[in-house]
């Protein structure tokens, strides 16, 4: 087999990630039809839209640290199917309002937050159990692959949700109809975890209740320099470079004076780019150091580049270097925290660094708009970039300063 693909030797991740792939689609489809669903409700604009989308990424910022403590308590797999459960659920009572033209805008904001919870409670069991699946050797190689899944569907779910949309008459009822088909899709994710032999799992011992325990795992990542460089590295590039609808939007149409379908097009760019380097990434067994700062100066400089380029042309030519430079940092940072992570702290490692990544967006998206309202699109790019080039250099010192702390009866070389 393929060094790319050797992770489909396990069976349970063959399962994992067949699933994955339906539920990603329908997820990215739902994601679709949600805002188009909110966008023809009467009386609905923007700030609608806004308040939905936030309702639906607050609970992953507030209750993540949390959710990996209970992860880090209970199977995962069983925890994996009550979460897609509870998505589902929430997925399934939206569209079932909207296909019988009874849906009103406060009851999108009330199951967009049903499904954040979900989400919320999702992301660091499912994180944590890919190393279950497939061991040491192969994480890097899954976690490429489902990063490579994920793309897929994000090519694949908005196009097709916009031609079902488009389909069935373009209002709220056929929206509905999309979001139906996204609920349908946790089935496949749910079916597959319950197919899976839990023989061939490398699940760690679980963690009984015990006072402290999102504690211990803050004080566990604070004296691993490793952990510690990365959550700085992604969250800086996460804050002031990773706000793509910002500074795409921006540019497609105050730069280079384009519209949406431009602007859509943009998007496609960058996730070709991610895709190939998940692909690329996948072929890796160990990940070093080096790689993550590189990784991350690489995204910084190409920030500074686009921010530069004359014309849109050249400019979604270039997007798939920015979707390449963040996926290799995402991906090579994730894997490495679940390799160096205490299996039984696992959960609520991976909670810590989902909520790093997530919560620096909402931080750092109303910074960008404003250096864009204020100073120009293009400066977004170039300030971004230099940012993120300021957290390499930042992260380089706390990996020394934590090194130092923890006194290492091995030191690791400097990662440059």
């Amino acid at each position: 087999m393929s060094p790319t693909f050797r992770a489909l030797r396990n069976h349970n991740y063959r399962l994992y990630l067949a699933g994955s792939v339906v539920s990603n689609t329908g997820t990215w489809m739902q994601r679709v039809a949600q805002d188009w669903l909110v966008l023809t409700l009467p009386g609905t604009g923007g700030t609608e839209l806004g308040i939905t989308t936030g309702l639906q990424f607050l609970p992953v910022l507030l209750l993540s640290p949390y959710a990996g403590v209970v992860a880090d308590r209970f199977p995962k797999r069983a925890m994996l199917q009550v979460t897609q459960a509870c998505m589902a659920l929430s997925s399934l009572l939206l569209g079932i309002i909207a296909v019988t033209g009874h849906v009103q805008v406060w009851h999108v904001y009330v199951l967009a937050f049903v499904f954040g919870v979900g989400s919320a409670f999702d992301a660091p069991a499912r994180q944590s159990f890919v190393s279950e699946m497939v061991g040491r050797d192969d994480l890097t190689n899954a976690v490429g692959l489902n990063s490579a899944a994920f793309n897929i569907a994000r090519l694949a779910g908005p196009a097709a949700a916009g031609l079902m949309i488009g389909a069935l008459g373009d209002g709220a009822r056929a929206s509905g109809w999309v979001i139906l088909l996204n609920a349908v899709s946790y089935v496949a994710v749910i079916w597959q975890l319950r197919r899976m032999d839990p023989r061939e799992l490398h699940s760690p011992e679980l963690r009984g209740r015990s006072p402290g325990m999102l504690l211990e795992g803050v004080r566990y990542v604070r004296s691993q320099p490793k952990m510690m460089l990365i959550l700085v590295l992604v969250f800086f590039a996460g804050t002031f470079g990773m706000n793509f609808q910002i500074t795409s939007a921006l540019m497609a149409t105050q730069v280079y004076g384009k519209g949406a379908g431009e602007f859509g097009l943009l998007g496609s760019a960058l996730a070709l780019g991610s895709l190939s380097a998940a692909l690329l990434n996948a072929r890796r067994v160990r990940i070093r150091l080096r790689l993550l700062v590189v990784a991350a100066t690489g995204f910084g400089v190409a920030e500074i580049v686009a921010g530069l380029l004359p014309t849109y042309w050249t400019f979604m030519a270039f997007a798939p270097v920015i979707g390449f430079a963040t996926l290799t940092l995402l991906n090579s940072a994730n894997a490495t925290m679940q390799l160096e992570a205490d299996p039984a702290l696992r959960g609520r490692v991976m909670a810590l660094y989902m909520t790093v990544v997530m919560g620096g967006t909402p931080l750092g998206s109303p910074v960008i708009g404003t250096i864009g309202e204020q100073l120009g699109a293009r400066w977004t790019l170039i300030i971004g970039g230099a940012l993120t080039l300021l957290g390499v250099v930042v992260a380089l010192a706390v990996f020394e300063r934590v090194r130092a702390q923890v006194g290492a009866a091995r030191p690791e070389p400097l990662p440059v």
